[in-house]
């Protein structure tokens, strides 16, 4: 696959007979407790390990976009690492729920729902099971049927609740996974001018003059939420800019060079990193929960948008899509991210200050949400970025 180069790592035989070890804690920090990081430490292991610890492939949870994060960043920890045992995770836990025959128990009616997707590639791709390729094509199948506004932007949701809209997040649950579905199987023409128009059409509509992205736009105008005239959203959430950062990069890896909609799409990406770098807080590299209020006192920085905008910048910086400036900035949220996490007495890693997941609201409602420790949003976020940065 074009950007993460995947390797065929294991064979399907190998991983047939691979069995899940149980994983021992990390060992405890040698002073204090808890702890900060090491600079010299491998944090995507010792946080890989540290979860797998916490839950089995059957008690980490359902399928849902955050543990589907999390465990496409474990991926990549595998990747590098070359340890069976994280891949095998991966693949326990995708076949809870993918039977032999390629059926999955979903009927995929909202975006979020299509982001572990992603897992189904890899593990086609690792595996060479038919099986994930039947799993991954009902999603493909599906979004041929999904419904969309007049300019072709997929719902948030196939809900009346959900009607007409458009939100931030959902350009990642579905168009990295597009992306990857279209090199692994041969189909990338259709599925790449998917993806690119998606983060057109979402970019044209929340996109505003200050560069960053409100969190959603209704079309019907009729959410509680929505301007009259604009039907945008009022703030700008902070994760909700993240996932699409993270998206817009990740597409612009996958699709040709010469493909019509770059020019565009890089126009999008460097308007809105010139927003987050204006909007970094200096006192800590972080990213405010409402990103562009950092000086009212009751808001606060968060851990997950502030590791997705760091590995955007990172990597929008390496693949020469924005200035080499950008590498300044992405490494001051690095290293403001680094401080939100700590290793525990019992040798394991908290990651702290993640927003749990959250609806389209006012001011008031972002700066209220739950400031979780090791939510999955922000340990999925956080692997994505280290392994985009470890070593700078």
């Amino acid at each position: 696959m074009r950007r993460r180069r995947l390797r065929t790592a294991l064979t399907t035989l190998a991983l047939a007979a691979a069995t899940l070890v149980t994983v021992p804690a990390a060992a405890p920090p040698t002073a204090g407790s808890p702890t900060g990081p090491s600079p010299d430490r491998d944090w995507s292991v010792a946080m890989v390990e540290s979860t797998m610890a916490r839950y089995t492939p059957s008690s980490i949870g359902g399928w849902s976009y955050p543990v589907g994060l999390y465990l496409y960043g474990q991926y990549l920890a595998y990747e590098r690492t070359h340890d069976t045992r994280y891949l095998t995770y991966i693949k326990d836990y995708v076949d809870r729920f993918v039977k032999s025959d390629g059926s999955i128990g979903q009927s995929f009616n909202s975006l979020d729902s299509m982001q572990a997707g992603r897992l189904l590639v890899i593990l086609h791709h690792e595996t060479g099971q038919d099986r994930y390729r039947r799993a991954a094509k009902k999603i493909v199948d599906r979004l041929a049927g999904y419904p969309r506004t007049s300019d072709g932007g997929f719902w948030h949701a196939d809900t009346a609740s959900r009607a007409h809209q458009l939100w931030a997040d959902g350009v990642y649950m579905v168009n990295p996974f597009l992306v990857e579905y279209g090199e692994e199987f041969g189909d990338s023409s259709s599925t790449d001018d998917e993806a690119a128009k998606q983060l057109a059409v979402y970019g044209s509509h929340l996109q505003v003059a200050n560069g960053l992205l409100k969190h959603a736009y209704d079309e019907s105008k009729t959410a509680g939420w929505a301007d009259p005239r604009t039907g945008l959203a009022p703030e700008h959430w902070c994760r909700a800019v993240g996932w699409y950062s993270m998206a817009i990069v990740d597409v612009l890896d996958g699709i040709p060079q010469n493909h019509p909609r770059r020019a565009q799409l890089l126009g999008i990406l460097r308007r809105l990193a010139a927003g987050l770098e204006k909007y970094q807080d200096p006192a800590t590299g972080r990213w405010f929960q409402v990103i562009d209020k950092g000086a009212r006192g009751d808001n606060w920085t968060e851990t997950s948008c502030s590791s997705m905008f760091t590995y955007a910048l990172s990597r929008g910086a390496q693949q020469g899509y924005l200035d080499q400036r950008f590498k300044a900035v992405a490494h001051r949220g690095y290293q403001g991210v680094l401080a939100r996490l700590s290793v525990g007495s019992d040798g394991r890693t908290n990651l702290a200050d993640i927003s749990i997941g959250t609806n389209v609201g006012d001011y008031a409602y972002y700066i209220a949400r739950d400031r979780a420790t090791n939510d999955f949003h922000g340990l999925g976020a956080f692997l994505i970025m280290n392994e985009q940065l470890r070593g700078d």
